[in-house]
C-alpha cells in the first residue's frame, strides 16, 4: 500500500520521476469518471431530490430575529412581520421561478412595489433584499449586512414591517433556494426616522426608481391583481415557505466538497512534486507545474465563489 501511494504520490524511477496521479492516461482516467459522476450526480438529484438535493434550514421566524437583532444593535426599533408583506414575498418568490429571473424586477417590468401593492400594503416607504443559495438564515442575514444597499435596507429607520418568503425551485437552470425580505411603512411621519434625519431608503439596489408616494404622489406605480398564494402549514414548512429541507445528501455541498477535495489534491500533489525534484536535482523535460497549480487554484476560487449563495 505504501509503495502504492509513493508510486501515485512520489516522482521517482519507476514512474519515470512523474507521480503516477499526474500521468496522461491517469489524468484521462479521472476526466472521463467525473465527467460519468457529473452525468449520474444531474440524474440522482433530478429524479431523487430526497436522496441528493439542496439542503436548507432557513425559518422564517429566525430570518425576523435575525433582522432585529441587527436593527437593536444600532439604536433602532424592531419591526413587526406583517401578513400583507409576507404574501408580497411570497407572491414575488412565485414570479421569479415561473418567469425564471433573478432580479428584482421582472422581464417584463413588473417591479417589487407591484407585489406590494397587489397584496393590499399600503406603502409609503419599502424596500427589498434578494438571497439564493444559503442554507441558514444567520448566512443570509451576515450576506445582507456585509452589503451597503442591502445593510441600508435592513437599518432604514424608515421601515416599520417587514415579511419573509422562503421557497425552493429551480431558476437559471439550478434548484436553489430563494429568499425574499419585504419592507415597508404606511407611516409617513416615522418618529425615529425624523428623530435621525433619515432620507427615505427605498431603492433596494443601485439605480432603482424612488417610490416615496409622499414625495412623489402621481408617480405611484400602477396596481396588478396579483392572485394570493394559498399557503399551508406543515412539520417541515415554515408560515410563508420552505424552511426546512433535508435531503439523504446536500448536493450543494457535496458538489463544493468533492470539488474543492479533487483540486486540492492535485495542487498538493504538483507542489510536492516540485519540492521532490528540486531537493534530488532531477533534471527532467518535464515542468511547468507552477502553471498549472495557478491554473487549479484559480478553477478552485471560482468553484468556490460558483457554489456560494449570492444577493441581490
Amino acid at each position: 500500500m505504501i509503495n502504492f501511494l509513493h508510486h501515485l504520490f512520489l516522482p521517482r524511477e519507476k514512474n519515470n520521476y512523474r507521480p503516477g496521479l499526474l500521468h496522461h492516461k491517469v489524468i484521462l482516467s479521472l476526466i472521463l469518471l467525473f465527467v460519468s459522476a457529473g452525468i449520474i450526480t444531474y440524474s440522482v438529484r433530478t429524479n431523487f431530490p430526497a436522496v441528493l438535493g439542496i439542503s436548507a434550514n432557513i425559518p422564517t421566524q429566525q430570518l425576523l430575529i435575525l433582522t432585529n437583532q441587527q436593527r437593536q444593535n444600532n439604536n433602532l426599533l424592531a419591526l413587526t412581520d406583517n401578513a400583507e408583506l409576507d404574501q408580497a414575498a411570497a407572491n414575488k418568490a412565485a414570479d421569479m421561478f415561473s418567469k425564471d429571473y433573478w432580479a428584482h424586477n421582472a422581464p417584463d417590468g413588473t417591479t417589487p412595489w407591484t407585489f406590494i401593492k397587489g397584496a393590499g400594503y399600503n406603502y409609503v416607504y419599502a424596500g427589498e433584499n434578494l438571497a439564493r443559495g444559503f442554507n441558514s438564515a444567520s448566512d443570509v442575514i451576515t450576506a445582507w449586512m456585509n452589503s451597503p444597499e442591502h445593510r441600508q435596507n435592513i437599518l432604514s429607520p424608515n421601515y416599520q414591517n417587514v415579511g419573509f418568503a422562503v421557497a425552493t425551485g429551480k431558476l437559471t437552470g439550478e434548484d436553489t433556494v430563494l429568499v425574499v425580505e419585504m419592507l415597508g411603512s404606511t407611516n409617513l411621519s416615522a418618529p425615529v426616522a425624523a428623530q435621525n434625519n433619515t432620507p427615505p431608503a427605498v431603492a433596494v439596489a443601485p439605480g432603482s426608481p424612488t417610490t416615496n408616494t409622499a414625495q412623489l404622489p402621481n408617480t405611484v406605480p400602477t396596481v396588478v391583481p396579483i392572485t394570493p398564494i394559498p399557503v399551508v402549514q406543515t412539520a417541515s414548512t415554515g408560515l410563508l415557505g420552505v424552511s426546512v429541507i433535508k435531503p439523504l445528501i446536500n448536493s450543494q455541498s457535496f458538489v463544493s466538497l468533492s470539488s474543492g477535495a479533487i483540486l486540492s489534491l492535485f495542487i498538493f500533489v504538483l507542489l510536492l512534486d516540485m519540492v521532490v525534484i528540486e531537493r534530488k536535482k532531477i533534471v527532467r523535460f518535464v515542468g511547468h507545474n507552477l502553471d498549472h497549480v495557478f491554473f487549479l487554484g484559480v478553477i478552485l476560487i471560482v468553484v468556490v465563489i460558483l457554489l456560494k449563495g449570492s444577493i441581490i
